[in-house]
């Protein structure tokens, strides 16, 4: 007879805080040694011991720096991973910045690993219970940045995408997993919160580079073709797009200009931007990305100068599974009776959970114990229990309430979601950016 789903839960749930000084330090540790996307071989290296300790079994090193692990269970089928993510993003006056990269774990990444690892102790306690299969899998580069230095890799051949669950996905890293869970940092709420289900936009990466002429900016102006007019007069036609877009698709379109000139006193010939071109849906994505790029090539054409247009595979637009979603909210309500739950709010910025969305069912719940803007100086944890415990339980609940009474639930949510592969993932992004030309 197996054990009710009650006492298992309870009995994970214990293990999680008995671990909890270990977890904590562990969360807190990784916010003071913060790396970039891609770069994070210091982190990778911690989850990879911490996966070894915790007695995790083919533990690999995916997408150069990621890492995934099995956890052993009873039984077999159908498996479930459960997601941390390992990068750090770029706000050089945090605090705890890194000195040299400017990289600081302000969006929480940090305790999503904390999480990740916590929900292995407490699913390891009842791992013998338990159908299926459970993966850990601490994934690199979800800040969709240094967009240079990822695009050398990838022309070196080192990376077929610039986000780190797109590059997994490319290499099979989730061909063996059939759902998967994370929770994500929630800022400046008022008390316990968590929001289930929310849906997230998805966008297109891009590098635009103007090329003019240059010239004696004091002596001779009139003999060159100023680039960064151009660049600057895109931007106005850009927001002069802004008007066109609906409110319902969300667009956003956010460039910066990473390169203005060489010389104060040469006119500028060589002038690059990066930009994102959010939406809510791809449709939205490609329509967007069409009028960047017209007002780009206008505002080029207008000046004399020329503009080379990249457009890079961003992110899709989230969509995550109700069933889970409905598991997590119940055991939040059940962990946290006074907790504020809400389904269905929108997530703030774009996350490469998205990608994994299309493949596979798939959650991403917010959960509080933050204070300070995202991406800022001011982000950080105000509440230890709340930031790094409470998800491992929730996310340890759900997984035993998935895999449980023989992978009955799993099973379910597998079967009635239809299946992607990595072929058909790789097409889908080849649409989306010749749709914006």
């Amino acid at each position: 007879m197996s054990t009710p789903a009650a006492q298992l839960k309870q009995a994970a749930c214990a293990a999680i805080d008995a671990a909890a000084p270990q977890l904590t330090a562990f969360g807190e540790d990784i916010f003071r040694h913060p790396e970039p996307g891609y770069q994070e071989q210091r982190t990778g290296g911690k989850v990879a011991e911490a996966f070894r300790r915790l007695g995790l079994v083919q533990i690999t090193r995916p997408a150069l720096t990621g890492v995934k692990g099995w956890l052993p269970t009873a039984g077999d089928g159908v498996s479930l991973a459960v997601i941390g993510e390992l990068d750090a993003v770029l706000s050089p006056q945090h605090p705890c910045a890194d000195p040299v990269t400017g990289a600081a774990h302000a969006c929480g990444h940090h305790a999503q690993l904390a999480a990740m690892l916590g929900a292995a102790v407490g699913l390891r306690a009842v791992a013998s219970q338990l159908d299926g299969r459970l993966c850990f899998l601490a994934a690199p580069a979800e800040e969709y940045i240094q967009i240079g230095y990822r695009s050398g890799l990838q022309q070196a051949g080192k990376l077929r995408y610039l986000g780190g669950k797109q590059q997994l996905i490319a290499e099979g890293a989730f061909d063996d997993i059939d759902m998967a869970m994370m929770v994500h940092s929630e800022t400046d709420a008022p008390g316990a919160h968590v929001v289930v289900n929310g849906p997230a936009g998805g966008f297109i990466g891009k590098t635009l580079r103007f090329i003019g002429k240059e010239a004696h900016a004091g002596g001779a102006p009139w003999l060159g073709i100023n680039a960064l007019n151009a660049a600057s007069l895109a931007i106005q036609a850009i927001n002069a797009q802004r008007e066109t877009f609906r409110d319902c698709d969300a667009v956003r379109v956010h460039p910066i200009i990473t390169k203005g000139g060489d010389l104060v006193n040469t006119v500028p010939a060589d002038v690059r931007m990066e930009s994102y071109v959010r939406a809510a849906n791809v449709e939205a994505m490609q329509d967007a990305n069409g009028k960047v790029n017209r007002a780009a090539r206008g505002a080029a054409w207008a000046i004399g100068a020329r503009v080379e247009i990249q457009d890079l595979p961003g992110y899709l637009p989230l969509a995550q599974n109700e069933t889970m979603s409905r598991l997590f909210a119940q055991n939040a309500q059940k962990l946290m009776p006074g907790a504020r739950v809400d389904s269905g709010l929108p997530f703030c910025g774009s996350t490469d959970m998205g990608d994994l969305s299309y493949l596979m069912p798939v959650i991403q719940p917010t959960v509080s114990g933050f204070a300070g803007a995202l991406h800022s100086k001011d982000f950080h944890v105000t509440d230890p229990a709340l930031a790094y415990l409470v998800p491992a339980k929730l996310m340890a609940m759900t997984a035993i309430d998935l895999l449980g009474d023989a992978a009955a639930r799993a099973r379910a949510v597998r079967d009635a979601a239809p299946r992607r592969t990595a072929a058909q993932y790789g097409r889908l992004w080849e649409e989306i950016l010749a749709g914006g030309q």
